[in-house]
């Protein structure tokens, strides 16, 4: 449905050059989201996706590894999409503190995405409600470090942005005026605890995410958290208990359709097309997710039988395994940390893995060491070739 556009104008005045910017009106839309067939062909495979998904987590042996790497993953896709090129490699090398050659202003703000959404989370699980002051909150933590911290890390802008061009007068989109930010926030945070409207948690998201977007309250950062809140809002919800879908793969591969559907939002009001955009996205990506998981547990257990055939060395090969379940890039320093194993016990299993074609070594040296689980790494890295 096409209700026109769902906010309004306001003139702005830049360096002396007028221009308009869009207020967004609250959420939710009117009139009403119109529920049709249509909308069930869309919704119901998505909620079935996320509930297998959900089941899943929940059944993973090591469900606190997968996660590990899982929420890197996302980071890295997330990142990419605001032009780092930092691979998944890169990431993890930095926080061995083992990186020479990696582009360390973009490892960083993926590092920092990875630390925003740990506190967002964290949060959460204390019972802290998803609002504006956590969304400042997580905010200030992924603009920490590196590019941005400069950009007023925790804070709702106090001057006008723009979306595309060189100035307002030329942009795609200019956002609501910086005066009118801390009441846009508040009447989204109302809407985001307003149980009367009587929507599915994950419309609810979707809508949340464009309306987070429209308003661009932030100086820098606005999409990454965006993207975030889609997967707080489900697990305030209820609607995951882990942290498991991201949309970012998704968005990265369909980008242009992406800001087309937001823009035609603005314009037109049709809600109804993003959703349906919103909520394949998320069958898909939910239905990669668990495909994922099961592909590492049948990768974890092929390699574990694999080891436990090879002889006396077998039992240090599985604690430095079951390592790399949870570090699959790491040092042999790492790993005697880990494991509990001796130094020579460590690189004596670790050679026999190598030998079995589980892990490779990347620096070629003799000392300092690092070694990469290859075929868990293979699997992580689809989607995640920086642009």
């Amino acid at each position: 449905m096409k209700r026109g556009t769902t906010g309004h104008y306001e003139p702005t005045n830049l360096g002396g050059e007028r221009g308009q910017s869009f207020v967004p009106a609250p959420l939710p839309p009117a009139p009403p989201l119109a529920f049709g067939e249509a909308w069930q062909r869309s919704l119901e495979p998505a909620l079935l996706a996320l509930g297998r998904l959900d089941t899943v987590s929940m059944m993973l042996p090591d469900r606190a590894l997968f996660l590990y790497t899982y929420v890197r993953k996302e980071a890295v896709l997330s990142s990419q999409i605001e032009g780092t090129q930092s691979s998944l490699s890169d990431l993890l090398l930095f926080e061995l503190d083992e990186a020479p050659g990696v582009p360390l202003n973009d490892v960083v703000e993926v590092s920092n995405y990875v630390a925003a959404l740990d506190h967002g989370l964290a949060r959460l699980r204390e019972g802290f409600p998803l609002s504006s002051r956590l969304i400042r909150e997580i905010h200030a933590v992924l603009l920490s470090r590196g590019r941005g911290s400069g950009k007023d890390p925790g804070e709702f802008r106090r001057s006008q942005n723009w979306i595309g061009g060189s100035r307002p007068g030329n942009a795609l989109f200019v956002p609501p005026p910086a005066p009118l930010v801390p009441d846009c926030m508040s009447a989204l945070e109302r809407f985001i605890h307003e149980e009367r409207a009587g929507l599915p948690s994950l419309v609810r998201a979707g809508l949340a995410h464009v309306q987070f977007e429209t308003i661009h309250p932030f100086l820098d950062g606005n999409g990454r958290v965006g993207r975030l809140l889609i997967t707080f809002l489900l697990c305030q919800a209820g609607v995951l208990r882990e942290p498991l879908l991201y949309l970012s793969l998704y968005l990265k591969q369909n980008r242009g359709t992406y800001y087309d559907l937001l823009d035609s939002v603005r314009r037109n009001g049709d809600w109804e097309a993003w959703l349906t955009f919103f909520l394949e996205g998320v069958r898909e990506t939910a239905e990669g997710a668990v495909s994922t998981a099961q592909r590492l547990t049948t990768l974890f257990q092929e390699d574990r039988e694999r080891i436990a055939t090879t002889g006396r060395r077998a039992g240090s090969a599985l604690r430095v395994h079951e390592v790399l379940k949870g570090r699959p890039l790491v040092s042999l320093r790492d790993v005697c940390a880990r494991s509990g194993l001796s130094f020579p016990a460590a690189g004596s299993a670790m050679d026999l893995l190598v030998e079995n074609g589980i892990a490779h070594e990347l620096t070629g040296k003799r000392r300092g060491r690092v070694f990469a689980y290859s075929r868990y790494l293979a699997i992580l890295n689809e989607g995640t070739e920086p642009p």
